[in-house]
C-alpha cells in the first residue's frame, strides 16, 4: 500500500521523529501507560480495599510494556481492536493479557477502573502532544532561530537598501531585519514553552459518579489531582465528559502564529534572492530548471511556504473545532485530533526547510552596494529632519522642510552631487552640515548595526 500522505512518503525522513508520538502508534503507547499508572496508583494507595499491592519490581516489568512497545504490540491491538470495534477497550484488554502473562489476575478488574474512554484519550493526547512539542518540534525551532541568529550577527554591518511599498526607503542592514525575525519568533516559541497541557480524570460526565458508588469515602477529586499531576500535566477540575480542548487551540494558535512569522521570512528571503541581495550556493549535481541550466530556484523557501500554509489550515480547524462539544459529549473531537501529526509535520518540514535554505545562501555585498549607491534620494529623510531640527532650535527660518525636500527628490533620481550642492546652500548651523555633507546611504542605518547584533 503507497502512502497517502506526502508527509508518510516523500517527506518521512524530514518528519519521522514526530510519528514516535503523533501516530496511532504513538498514542496508543501513550493509552497503555496511563492504563498502567492509574492501575499502579489504585493498587498501591488502596483505594478500594483491595489490599494488592505493585512491587517495586511488578511496577518496572508493567512499566517496561510502554518502554517495548513495539510492531508486534500494534498489530496485537489492531487484531484486537477489529473484534471490540473499540480503539480503548482494545487497550483495555491488551493490559489485563499483560496482568495475565504476569501472574497477577488478582489486578484484572483494576484495570481501566470507573473510567470513561475520554479519561484516557485526554491525558494520552496531552502526553504525546506535550512530548512532540518538546522533544521534536521545539528543538528544531530552536536550531533555525541559532542559524537566524548566526545570520544576524554576520550581516550586522552589511549596509542594504529597505523597501517600503516595494520602494527605495531608509536604508538598514541585513543583520537587523533578520533580528526582527528571530525578536518575532521568539516571542511565539515563550509562549509556547509555557504552555499548560491540561487533563481530566472525572468519569463519564466529569462528576466522580461511579467512583463515589464504589468507594464514597475516598476524596477523589484530590486522587484525580494528584494522578493527573503525576503524568506531568495540568489538573483540570471542572469538565463534561471531556477535557475542554481550551490549551489545545491556546498551543495551536501560538503554533500558528510562529509558522505564519516564518511564512514572512519566507517571503522576504525569498524577495531578497530575486533582488540579488542573496546568492544562491549551488549545490553539486542538483538542478535548478529542467529547461534553464543557469537557474539555481529558491525551492526551500518556496516548500516552506505550502507547508506552513498546510500547518496553518489543519491547525487552525482543529482549533476551532476542539473547543466546541455539544452538552456533555460528542465526537466532533475524535476525529479531529487523529490530525494533530498533520499539522505539526507540515510545520517540521517547513522548520526543516527553511534551516536547509539558509545554510545555502550568501550576501551579494557588492549588489547591496550598488543599489545604495543608486539611490541617493533617500536621504532626503535625513536632510529634512536635520533642517526642522534646526529650526526648533532657532538656527535656521526654512519653511516647511519637508515640502522643501519633496520638490528636491520626489519621484526623482538624485546624486550625490545634487545633494551635496543642495546641503552647502541650506540655512543651518555648520555642524548640522558636516553631519549632512559625510552622510551617505551606506552610513544612514542609525543603530541597524546595533541592533543586529542584539539579536536574541
Amino acid at each position: 500500500m503507497q502512502p497517502l500522505s506526502p508527509l508518510d512518503g516523500r517527506y518521512r525522513a524530514a518528519v519521522a521523529d514526530l510519528g514516535n508520538y503523533l501516530s496511532e502508534a504513538g498514542l496508543n503507547r501513550a493509552r497503555i501507560a496511563v492504563e498502567i499508572e492509574w492501575l499502579i496508583h489504585l493498587a498501591n494507595r488502596d483505594l478500594l480495599g483491595t489490599n494488592s499491592p505493585i512491587d517495586l519490581t511488578e511496577a518496572a516489568n508493567l512499566r517496561a510494556i510502554v518502554e517495548n512497545f513495539g510492531d508486534d504490540d500494534v498489530a496485537t491491538l489492531a487484531h484486537t481492536e477489529a473484534t471490540t470495534k473499540h480503539d480503548v477497550k482494545a487497550v483495555e484488554y491488551f493490559i489485563r493479557g499483560m496482568l495475565t502473562e504476569l501472574g497477577r489476575e488478582d489486578l484484572l478488574e483494576l484495570t481501566h477502573f470507573a473510567c470513561t474512554s475520554e479519561d484516557i484519550n485526554n491525558l494520552s493526547y496531552a502526553i504525546i502532544v506535550r512530548d512532540a512539542v518538546n522533544h521534536v518540534w521545539l528543538p528544531r525551532a530552536e536550531k533555525l532561530i541559532e542559524k537566524l541568529r548566526e545570520l544576524s550577527k554576520r550581516y550586522a554591518d552589511s549596509a542594504m537598501m529597505s523597501r517600503t511599498h516595494g520602494q527605495p526607503a531608509t536604508p538598514t542592514t541585513m543583520g537587523k531585519e533578520i533580528a526582527v525575525f528571530i525578536h518575532r519568533l521568539n516571542r511565539q516559541l515563550e509562549r509556547i514553552r509555557k504552555q499548560e497541557y491540561l487533563g481530566k480524570f472525572s468519569g463519564a460526565t466529569g462528576t466522580f459518579s461511579a467512583h463515589v458508588v464504589a468507594a464514597p469515602s475516598v476524596d477523589w477529586a484530590a486522587e484525580s489531582e494528584a494522578f493527573v499531576s503525576s503524568l506531568g500535566l495540568t489538573w483540570n477540575p471542572l469538565t463534561t465528559q471531556i477535557e475542554s480542548h481550551d490549551w489545545q487551540a491556546e498551543l495551536y494558535a501560538a503554533v500558528g502564529l510562529f509558522n505564519r512569522i516564518l511564512h514572512n521570512l519566507c517571503t522576504d528571503i525569498w524577495t531578497y534572492i530575486s533582488l540579488a541581495y542573496f546568492k544562491q550556493i549551488p549545490v553539486a549535481g542538483a538542478t535548478g530548471s529542467s529547461t534553464m541550466p543557469h537557474k539555481i530556484n529558491p525551492i526551500r523557501f518556496e516548500n516552506a511556504e505550502s507547508n506552513l500554509e498546510l500547518s496553518c489550515a489543519i491547525l487552525d480547524s482543529l482549533a476551532a473545532t476542539l473547543v466546541t462539544s455539544r452538552l456533555q459529549r460528542d465526537l466532533t473531537d475524535s476525529s479531529s485530533q487523529r490530525n494533530i501529526g498533520l499539522g505539526f509535520g507540515h510545520s517540521l518540514l517547513a522548520i526543516d526547510n527553511v534551516t536547509r535554505g539558509l545554510n545555502e545562501i550568501d550576501l551579494s555585498p557588492a549588489v547591496l552596494d550598488a543599489d545604495l549607491s543608486d539611490n541617493w534620494e533617500v536621504l532626503g529623510e535625513a536632510i529634512q529632519t536635520v533642517i526642522r531640527a534646526e529650526v526648533a532650535a532657532g538656527r535656521s527660518t526654512i519653511s516647511d522642510p519637508y515640502a522643501l525636500l519633496k520638490e528636491l527628490t520626489r519621484g526623482k533620481r538624485v546624486g550625490h552631487d545634487e545633494l551635496v550642492a543642495f546641503v552647502s546652500e541650506l540655512e543651518i548651523g555648520q555642524d548640522a552640515k558636516d553631519r549632512l555633507l559625510v552622510l551617505r546611504p551606506h552610513t544612514y542605518v542609525g543603530i541597524a548595526a546595533e541592533l543586529g547584533k542584539r539579536a536574541q
